[in-house]
Parts: C-alpha cells; sequence; structure tokens
C-alpha cells in the first residue's frame, strides 16, 4: 500500500462521478481503476479522471482481480449491491458500498457472514456521519447538554412528482420506470432510498444512550404507504429501541419534508436543520436558552469519507471508525427497512 490506498470504481453512474471527483487533494487515497459495462461512461470517466487505460474495464471481475486495487467502491443500482460485495470479498478486496448496501436481510445476513470479513474492510457509503455537524452533535450529547435523549424524528424527502405550473396549478411529472429510483426491480422507492438515511440516524443516535441495544426493536405506527404502482412514494414510521428511545421517521418523493433532524431530551433539544448533504452545517441548541453553532466544513462528504476509510485500511481496521457505519448496524437496518417496506 505504501501510505496510499487505491482505489477502483464499480458501476460509473451519477453518485460514481461526484465520488470520483472527490480523489482531488487526498494525500493517502488514489483513484486508480474503473469499470463499466457502458463504454461510452467508461470512455468518459477514463478522460476526465485521467485513467490509465489498462486500469478501464467492460467487466466488473476484472477489474476485481487487479491486484494492485486495495478496495472497490460499489456504485451499481441497490439490486446488484449483494452479488457484487459478495464477488469482491471472494477476491479479497475491502469494500465500500453505495447505500443501502443490501435490499434482503436474508442475503445480507449471508454475505455478512462470509469469512474473508474477518480480515476486510465492508462499509456501507452515508458521508453524511463523516461531516462535523455529525460529531459535533456527538459531543452534545455526549456533555448532556439535553440530559437524558429519549426520543428524534428524522425526515428526508422533496417532490419529485410533480412541477408548478403557472397560477400553482400542478402538473404530473413523467414517473419513469427506467429511473432506479422508481423502479422496484431496481431497489427503488422512497423506503430503501431515502428511508436507509433516517434509519441510519436513528441507529447512530440511539446508540449513545448507555445500556442500549439496537438490535432491540419494534416498529409501530406504520401508516399507509402511498404508491404509484408498485413503488412506495412518501411514508412514515416510529421505531422503539430497547422499549427506551422513539424515532419518528418520515421519507417522500411527493412532499417537501424537508431534511431535519430533531433530537429530545429530559431537559432541551437539539435541531439538525440539513442532516444529509450540507456544505456548511448549522444546528441548534435548545436547553435553557438558545445557541446556534454553524460548522464550516472545507471538503465535500465523499472526500471526508474517502480519507476516513483510507485510514481505517491503513491501521488495518476491518470496521469504519466511529461514526461511520460498523457491520452489525448494516445488519440491523437492512432487517428494518426490510420490515418496514414488508409491513
Amino acid at each position: 500500500m505504501n501510505g496510499i490506498i487505491k482505489w477502483g470504481i464499480i458501476g460509473l453512474g451519477n453518485v460514481a462521478h461526484e465520488f470520483a471527483k472527490s480523489f482531488y487533494n487526498i494525500k493517502k487515497a488514489k483513484l486508480i481503476a474503473i469499470a463499466s459495462k457502458t463504454q461510452n461512461k467508461l470512455s468518459k470517466f477514463k478522460d476526465e479522471f485521467n485513467i490509465d487505460s489498462k486500469y478501464c474495464y467492460d467487466e466488473y471481475e476484472k477489474l476485481l482481480k487487479n491486484n494492485e486495487v486495495d478496495i472497490v467502491y460499489i456504485a451499481l443500482p441497490n439490486n446488484f449491491h449483494n452479488e457484487w460485495i459478495y464477488r469482491s470479498l471472494e477476491l479479497k478486496k475491502h469494500v465500500l458500498v453505495e447505500k443501502p448496501a443490501f435490499i434482503n436481510f436474508k442475503e445480507a445476513k449471508k454475505t455478512l457472514g462470509h469469512p474473508n470479513l474477518n480480515n476486510f474492510f465492508l462499509g456501507e457509503g452515508f458521508m453524511f456521519r463523516y461531516h462535523p455537524q455529525i460529531k459535533k452533535v456527538i459531543e452534545l450529547i455526549k456533555d448532556n447538554e439535553i440530559g437524558n435523549i429519549t426520543s428524534m424524528e428524522s425526515v428526508f424527502g422533496k417532490n419529485l412528482l410533480f412541477k408548478k405550473k403557472i397560477f400553482g396549478i400542478f402538473k404530473s411529472k413523467k414517473f419513469d420506470t427506467n429511473k432506479r429510483i422508481f423502479n422496484k426491480s431496481l431497489g427503488g422507492g422512497a423506503i430503501l432510498d431515502h428511508g436507509s438515511y433516517t434509519v441510519s440516524m436513528s441507529l447512530l443516535i440511539a446508540s449513545l444512550i448507555d445500556g442500549m441495544n439496537i438490535k432491540n426493536y419494534r416498529l409501530i405506527n406504520d401508516d399507509k404507504k402511498k404508491m404509484i404502482e408498485d413503488i412506495d412514494i412518501e411514508s412514515s414510521i416510529e421505531l422503539i429501541f430497547d422499549n427506551k428511545f422513539k424515532s419518528k421517521i418520515t421519507v417522500s418523493f411527493l412532499n417537501n419534508v424537508g431534511n431535519h433532524t430533531i433530537i429530545h431530551g429530559e431537559n432541551g433539544k437539539i435541531i439538525i436543520s440539513n442532516t444529509w448533504c450540507p456544505d456548511s452545517g448549522e444546528i441548534q441548541l435548545i436547553n435553557n436558552k438558545k445557541k446556534s453553532f454553524k460548522i464550516e466544513n472545507k471538503k465535500n462528504l465523499y472526500s471526508l469519507e474517502i480519507e476516513k476509510i483510507s485510514d481505517d485500511i491503513l491501521n488495518n481496521n476491518i470496521e469504519a471508525s466511529y461514526p461511520g457505519t460498523n457491520k452489525n448496524e448494516i445488519l440491523i437496518s437492512t432487517q428494518i427497512l426490510n420490515e418496514w417496506l414488508n409491513g
């Protein structure tokens, strides 16, 4: 490794493009290889990111067999994640996979039992966890600024289905099942796409409670999901962890519900105005007084994620360093999402 982790990317869609741009000015990580079954994407990535032709592959397996690649970033549609996580582990690669890591709990349980995970890293791409505002939220909770935490609300969603015309009249956008988010076979829908974020945040906050067993949860008040064809476009649910902590989460492709998270304690609350994709963060602490924190971030979230995971691998960590997502959380999150989706 020589102090530099060499990355490969499988699947060259929009998210992969943003991820690839984030290697700029990172000293401990370098993007050296890409794989796509679409020649046009392969050529564009090669030119834009100056990838050597011999490291541009039209088959995913060819990239995985490149012994120079230390870790592979899997940016394929959700329904392909399990297959290529498993194959990556078989070929002894560290893995970062886009969220949600899995869409099927039984498959997740089998893959997370792979013996090579005793020696290789597996992370899930929740870049929001690496933003400095999350570190600040954790610090405020641990410093007992709001007392014992009791509940939270977290939302993620905006109108992706209608566009407003003149005089406030709404016109339906085309419901295009060629788009991943509207295609059930590709793992689309608001629960898997946006709900994975809100569940991840719920697990992170619940785990801060002393003695909390996040495996001990139940789902209540699952409202009637709003559907178009076979795709869930809006849903809410409450998670109760260990009969101690409640998280109410809402996701939507239908309404502009926002991106905020509110964490309640016995003595106050913490409000995160933009939880998921902020450049600079803003946190409000409300207890016996009100205080705001502006959290500056000079790097994008993918850069922070790449740096932290590269450090983990250089330090021989097979779990993501806190507050990254560990394998136990990946499995619990998959189970929750499956129960929510099928409830």
